[in-house]
Parts: C-alpha cells; structure tokens; sequence
C-alpha cells in the first residue's frame, strides 16, 4: 500500500497537510505515515537532566501524535502508521524517503503568511528533481471544501 508522509508538528500547515494526506489516501486506497520530531536537546552538562528534558519532548510528540491518529480515524476511517525520530527535521524527513520505498507522496503545507518554512525551502529547492516520491504542498489557509475537492 502506497503511502502519503506528513510531517506532523502542532501547527496549522501540519495539520491542513494531515487532512488532505487523510483524504486524498481514503480515495486512493493508500495509507498514512506520520512523522513526528522531536527536536534534538541541548547539551546539558548533567546528562539526568538532558534524559529528562528528551523524555519530556518525546512525550509531547505521543500525545500529539494520539490526537493526528484520532482525526485521521474519524475523518477517513484509515489508521495511520507513526514514526517518532529526533534531530534535524530535513535529515529526519530525507532518511524515511530513503528508507521506505512505498511513499506515494511528501505532503507538506505552507503557512497562510510568511515564508514557506525550511521543508518547504529544502525539498522544494535544490532537492526537489532528486526526490524518490513528488511533492505535494498544501496551502494552509484553504477552507475545508476546497480542501476536499482538491483532494
């Protein structure tokens, strides 16, 4: 089964690209793979404290991730498939198009205002003819019927 990746983070672009990732995979039978990251930490001189603060973030990324998992349900009745990975976030996103060869899609979304964001930026630039899947950016600021005629 073929699968559209989404970068899920906690805010309006991650979520706009989940909803049309969601419905664009209810209509082609294809599935949902959410990419949660958690940002590299800090050096902390004491590692208690570090191992604590990467926890802390790690737990915030499950409990977002619970609520995507939910809305992808109830929306379009598919159970995604989650990948929790810390550090970079282009590196994170460019090791799981390399290691996964059934991503029919990278859906990213840009912001209603400023600039598109450093995914965009990346695979959209200089990245974007040695891809392994196309790219799909979803403008964020779409109202929920144009999203899914679109999708």
């Amino acid at each position: 089964m073929r699968s559209y990746l989404v970068v899920m983070d906690d805010t309006e672009e991650a979520q706009a690209a989940l909803r049309f990732a969601a419905r664009r995979a209810a209509r082609t039978g294809g599935g949902v793979e959410i990419l949660a990251l958690i940002p590299q930490q800090e050096f902390v001189q004491w590692s208690g404290v570090q191992h604590a603060m990467e926890e802390e973030a790690r737990l915030r990324a499950e409990a977002m991730l619970v609520q995507a998992s939910g809305a992808i349900i109830e929306e379009a009745g598919i159970k995604p498939s989650i990948t929790v990975k810390q550090g970079s976030p282009v590196k994170a996103v460019s090791e799981l198009l390399k290691e996964r060869d059934d991503i029919a899609a990278l859906v990213l979304a840009a912001a209603r205002e400023g600039g598109p964001g450093p995914l965009i930026t990346h695979f959209a630039g200089v990245v974007a003819g040695s891809l392994p899947c196309p790219l799909i950016i979803v403008p964020s600021g779409l109202e929920d019927d144009a999203l899914s005629r679109l999708s």
